[in-house]
């Protein structure tokens, strides 16, 4: 039995907004940051109110309720991912602050010049310049997997880029433009054929898809919070144990430390070691709490009625006429990025603006990929749980007054 996706709409108070007179906020823009619904709000405020103080370091009432929230949070990422201890999660900033700790500290320890780092060509910047700075700093070496005209990644390259014996590859598990979803356990099995370890930026794939990555067996997994129903300002790093035990810290300061004396310093266990000074407290409350509402509906579902979405949009921007859109027919997650002949992207979202739509406009933070399709920008729609298929039909009136008017 499906599950009635219609009902969840209203458990994010923002998407009750007017934006505009007469015209209620339709929110297409969740591959940059998603809405909150009402319990991850209530959550963070339930402990602003009652819980609020530092953590780890207290002995009274209020302090170890909030050790106790926190620490629970950090097991709740760990279930919702499959990971085998709680011990393997690092909480950070967000995606980028957890794939520049592996770049800055795996990285600097492990990585010695002429070393190679496979990536696509269908990464964020968050996923190339950490690497490109280690080119700068150590002259490693970095080079890239193809995307093939119809957004899939080229698998015969990548297996021939395997034969230069790389000692990292990573990569997006979903592109956050072309929607495209990677082969991640097939390239985790390959590069672990080359002795290569495996680095996965799931911030597009675990807020949307079931992820387990113990089947996957990546070595290390980024995310975000804010992409997936949580605050902005939290995100995780998943390592395996023993790797991130091996690794020096990322940050000094307080909590990473063991024991410090005026000739040096000790570092604290995993995950502490890599998480100096006061962390977002309120805010792995509010992933906690976000993880437990995507579980209730469950992320099978999720993926499914997103697909069925994007599939449905697709062939609607394509009857539209005058409307290319890039990236996979199939295989694709709830992301559709799309030129409009002769009419800038900025130009098409502030018209749909004016009607109260959300879209992205601009190169979505993937230069390099816009450059291979030879687009300097695209628009985006993106979908999430609490959209639909009217919101689609919304978006192509929406393109129906931009052609219009550009006429």
């Amino acid at each position: 039995m499906s599950v009635d996706f219609s009902k969840y709409k209203q458990d994010f108070p923002i998407l009750s907004r007017e934006v505009h007179p007469g015209k209620k906020l339709i929110y297409l823009d969740s591959t940059a940051s998603t809405q909150k619904p009402q319990i991850v709000l209530d959550a963070m405020d339930d402990y602003y109110h009652r819980h609020n103080a530092n953590i780890h370091r207290g002995v009274y009432t209020i302090s170890e309720e909030a050790t106790e929230l926190y620490e629970n949070a950090r097991a709740k990422v760990a279930r919702f991912i499959h990971a085998p201890s709680a011990r393997s999660i690092v909480f950070t900033r967000n995606t980028t602050e957890s794939i520049n700790l592996v770049a800055f500290t795996w990285g600097r320890k492990n990585l010695k010049e002429n070393d190679l780092v496979l990536l696509t060509e269908l990464e964020h910047h968050s996923n190339i310049v950490p690497w490109q700075i280690l080119v700068q700093e150590k002259k490693i070496r970095i080079e890239f997997i193809p995307v093939l005209p119809d957004g899939i990644l080229d698998m015969n390259a990548y297996k021939n880029l395997l034969e230069k014996k790389p000692k990292l590859v990573a990569f997006a598990h979903m592109s956050n433009v072309l929607g495209t979803i990677t082969p991640v356990k097939e390239m985790t099995t390959l590069a672990h054929q080359v002795g290569a370890i495996v680095l996965i930026d799931g911030a597009q794939s675990v807020p949307h898809l079931p992820v387990d990555i113990q089947d996957i067996d990546a070595e290390f997994l980024a995310f975000s919070a804010h992409k997936m129903c949580g605050p902005t300002g939290i995100g995780a790093l998943y390592g395996k144990f023993d790797l991130l035990n091996e690794m020096p810290p990322f940050l000094g300061g307080g909590d990473m430390i063991r024991k410090v004396t005026f000739e040096g310093f000790s570092t604290n266990d995993v995950p502490a070691k890599f998480e100096a000074g006061t962390p977002a407290i309120a805010e792995a409350v509010g992933f906690g709490a976000a993880i437990d509402y995507l579980s209730s509906i469950g992320m099978e579902e999720i993926a499914k009625h997103e697909q069925e979405i994007a599939l449905y949009g697709l062939r609607r921007l394509e009857e539209s006429g005058g409307i290319k859109v890039i990236g996979p027919h199939n295989q694709r997650g709830g992301v559709l990025a799309f030129d409009m002949s002769g009419i800038h992207p900025h130009d098409v979202a502030q018209i749909l603006d004016s009607e109260g739509i959300a879209v992205r406009a601009g190169h979505h933070c993937a230069q390099p990929l816009h450059i291979k399709f030879g687009l300097p920008a695209t628009t985006r729609a993106s979908f999430y749980l609490y959209n639909s298929k009217e919101d689609v039909d919304s978006l192509i009136k929406g393109l129906d007054k931009v052609k219009m008017m550009f006429d």
